[in-house]
């Protein structure tokens, strides 16, 4: 029985033409253009105002051997001394709950003494 080879034709590369190139690039670029024109739209939404009032803040000055938790409980007796401490460190940037005698902290005014 005699098997026929089947005829391979041969590959051609894919040539763009000048308008083919014309259409990518099209599309390529609406989408981004698209995408810069509703950031620089919708951008400034997320300025702050200067308008805005800042929270009111008092300091105080950590004493020797003093903690956050010993700070919390005196200056907030009636709230719980980790939701102050939290508010504390976020609030001041603190890297860790550890403070040293003479820092000065500041205190939001609803927890302030």
């Amino acid at each position: 029985m005699a098997v026929a080879e089947a005829a391979v034709a041969p590959r051609t590369r894919l040539r763009i033409t000048r308008r083919g190139r014309v259409v990518l690039t099209a599309l390529v670029a609406m989408p981004l253009a698209l995408g810069v024109g509703l950031v620089a739209l919708n951008g400034g939404a997320a300025v702050a105002s200067k308008d805005a009032a800042a929270a009111p803040l008092e300091y105080v000055t950590v004493s020797s051997g003093q903690s956050l938790w010993d700070l919390a409980e005196e200056i907030a007796p009636s709230s719980d001394p980790r939701d102050v401490i939290a508010s504390l460190v976020d609030l001041n940037r603190l890297p860790t709950s550890d403070v040293s005698a003479g820092q000065q902290l500041a205190v939001p005014a609803q927890y302030a003494r």
